[in-house]
């Protein structure tokens, strides 16, 4: 049973950092290129990060370029989303995707609000 379960949400303050951490199961991880996506209240979901198999090559939204880090460990099953310089229009559910699967994890919230 394919699984992806999100985790490190939460309330940070403008100008902090979160790390997410999207620990998979289910499938042959190391594989997969695996992506972050975001959806904030009342608008659609759109891609943040994405990261390939080997984890050498990754892309970036411009809007999160410079800010956000996306890293992966094969050995633990599990990709990152290391989140600086936080900002309020940052605020939004983030979900982990297996792109070629289309496997999707439940989300984590990020609220950025002083």
């Amino acid at each position: 049973q394919v699984q992806l379960v999100e985790s490190g949400g939460g309330l940070v303050q403008p100008g902090g950092s979160l790390r997410l951490s999207c620990t998979a199961s289910g499938f042959t991880f190391s594989k997969y290129v695996m992506s972050w996506y975001r959806q904030a209240p009342g608008k659609e979901r759109w891609l943040v990060a994405t990261i390939a198999p080997a984890g050498v090559t990754t892309n970036y939204a411009a809007s999160v370029k410079g800010r956000f880090t996306i890293s992966r460990d094969n050995a633990k099953n599990t990709v990152y989303l290391q989140m600086n310089s936080l900002k309020p229009e940052d605020t939004a559910v983030y979900y982990c995707k297996a792109v070629a699967g289309d496997y999707w994890g439940k989300g984590t919230l990020v609220t950025v609000s002083s």
